[in-house]
């Protein structure tokens, strides 16, 4: 299945370098507005840091937008960096925000390219990683005796945030990858001779879907 690899949840890490401590903290940002309230939220908490690094990547491909920011540091030894790594991550709609405590050692701007450069890839090497799909809201309403058949059926054709209400019969809500809708109902049809639908609730939506660990190493290689 296809999609645009983002951060599935926020994630930080430390690192070190002459006595200054680095700490990145990155994200999903599906917006410039999503990445600045990120960025200001980030500032906040570390207000009394030296610095604080942003960088984002919003969009894929052709319609990226990337902004990043030295905050202080010599010009071009931390935000450039930063984005370098970012860009080259394969990862989009991601925003990444460095924090550094200055240790009483200057580093140098060789020493800083290097130290932010580091850190920025720790942060991208460790935040888990997810698909960015567009999906369907869907549901469908089943008799006791084919429900266990119906949610291996919804399984194989990767259906997402699985939920179930039990009455008379079983009404199982989830997400679908929209290119799989089809694939499902003729699936649906199959199992039950005609006479279950899958109903579409709402079209069209995003979501996350988890990449799994080789997934995860590939794009990290």
């Amino acid at each position: 299945m296809s999609g645009n690899r983002v951060p599935a949840s926020r994630y930080s890490v430390e690192s070190w370098a002459k006595n200054s401590r680095f700490i990145s903290t990155i994200g999903p940002a599906f917006s410039v507005s999503d990445a600045r309230e990120f960025i200001a939220e980030i500032c906040a908490l570390y207000k009394d840091a030296t610095h604080n690094v942003p960088a984002y990547v919003i969009g894929f491909g052709p319609s990226t937008t990337a902004h990043a920011s030295d905050d202080g540091e010599p010009s071009g030894t931390a935000g450039k960096p930063a984005l370098s790594v970012l860009m080259g991550s394969g990862l989009g709609d991601t925003v990444l925000v460095i924090t550094r405590y200055f240790g009483g050692t200057k580093l140098g701007t060789g020493g800083l390219v290097k130290a932010y450069s580091h850190a920025a890839r720790e942060a991208v090497l460790g935040v888990p990683k997810a698909r960015k799909i567009r999906i369907h809201q869907a549901s469908i309403t089943c008799p006791y005796s084919m429900y266990e058949r119906t949610l291996r059926v919804l399984r194989l054709h990767d259906a997402l945030n699985i939920q179930e209400v039990f009455t008379d019969q079983v009404r199982i809500e989830f997400a679908l990858p929209t290119t799989g809708a089809s694939s499902l109902q003729s699936a649906v049809n199959e199992l039950s001779n005609g006479q279950l639908t899958v109903e579409i609730l709402k079209k069209d939506l995003v979501a996350l879907q988890p990449v799994n660990n080789a997934e995860d190493k590939s794009i990290n290689a």
